[in-house]
């Protein structure tokens, strides 16, 4: 039989959730309405699931995620809330829940996602799934973006390799047989893709990336 505390502000809400889990055969060892009795009754009992509310007087549940898992290792928190935040979703995330549920959600879906946590899975609302798979994928594509290298063309990394050496626009134009106009659109070229403003940063970049060495 596995057993869960219940963190929730609202003693009708507790009494009736407490009632609910032990017609579907959990054992409910407690109930808390705030946070520092939530992380007592968890010392003591080391319950299988921590069912908390996210919106709470005094420290909030994302406040105490973190203590609880560390004061009973084996404990699952899942998150049952009224907020449908992607933010507050993200950060329970961040923190370490196991789950995280609206208040809406009908007690059979709540009790079998219950289930898959206790059998080591995760368990989000439908609704809220639907915010968690669009925040990484925004976190991806910018992920994506930020770390990709800028590809710089033959030319231009000669170019910027003769910069690195120090030598003059007219230098360059006449070691490469082009104009100095055509070498100073290459440079501005190279700081466009790059986004930076100077000569100095795009020379330090790529020493660091490891396409020109400076003498």
């Amino acid at each position: 039989m596995a057993s869960v505390l219940i963190v929730d502000d609202a003693e009708l809400f507790r009494e009736a959730l407490s009632a609910a889990f032990v017609q579907e055969g959990f054992e409910v060892v407690g109930a808390a309405a705030e946070a520092m009795t939530a992380i007592d009754l968890t010392r003591e009992f080391e319950p299988d699931i921590v069912m908390l509310d996210l919106l709470m007087p005094g420290m909030s549940g994302l406040e105490i995620v973190g203590t609880i898992i560390k004061t009973s290792p084996k404990t699952r928190v899942v998150l049952l809330t009224a907020s449908e935040s992607a933010e507050d979703l993200l950060a329970a995330v961040k923190a370490g829940v196991s789950g995280y549920l609206t208040k809406d959600t009908p007690l059979p879906r709540l009790v079998a996602a219950m289930n898959d946590v206790l059998d080591g899975g995760a368990a989000v609302s439908p609704a809220m799934g639907g915010k968690l798979f669009s925040a990484l994928r925004d976190l991806l594509r910018h992920h994506g973006t930020v770390s990709r290298r800028p590809e710089l063309t033959g030319r231009e990394l000669e170019v910027l390799t003769l910069v690195g050496e120090g030598k003059t626009s007219r230098e360059i134009a006449e070691q490469l047989y082009i104009s100095e106009n055509t070498v100073r659109n290459h440079v501005r070229n190279i700081l466009d893709k790059l986004g930076l403003k100077s000569r100095f940063e795009a020379v330090t970049w790529a020493h660091r990336e490891g396409l020109i060495q400076v003498r």
